[in-house]
């Protein structure tokens, strides 16, 4: 799979980790940045790695800031985009079989590094249920045109 990979600076030192655990799993990561700790702006980077699963270059989407919150909600003003925040297991999971997220992200400053890379391996494992789950979600795709 092709997963885009983005952070501002405060995800910056989880995001290395990210990246290399998801290649040692044979994934190729689109890695958009930010490339240092230095203070920087949180939408720039989720915006970017949005538009790469959007136009369909990238498979799925990680996205990690301070909380989570900032960068998901840039990430789901893109076409195509359907980003959750995983805060727990069961909704890592939860996200790809009812809502069909292509996107997730994580707040470094409320999760360990071993909860972030167990819920990437749970949201990248996890397939879409469809059945009732597939009208809810074409509302949210009807509503994007």
């Amino acid at each position: 799979m092709k997963i885009a990979v983005g952070s501002d600076h405060g995800g910056f030192a989880y995001k290395s980790e990210i990246i290399k655990h998801l290649e040692s799993l044979g994934h190729q990561v689109l890695d958009v940045g930010t490339y240092s700790s230095d203070s920087c702006n949180y939408a720039e980077f989720g915006l970017e790695a949005a538009a790469l699963v959007g136009k369909g270059e990238a498979d799925y989407g990680i996205l990690i800031c301070n909380t989570g919150e900032g960068i998901a909600m840039a990430a789901n003003k893109i076409k195509g985009v359907r980003c959750g925040i995983g805060y727990a297991d069961e909704v890592a999971g939860l996200i790809r079989r009812h809502n069909n997220a292509n996107m997730i992200s994580f707040g470094a400053h409320f999760m360990t590094l071993e909860e972030v890379l167990r819920r990437i391996d749970i949201f990248l494992t996890t397939d879409f249920e469809g059945g009732r789950h597939e009208k809810r979600v074409q509302t949210i795709i009807d509503a994007e045109k």
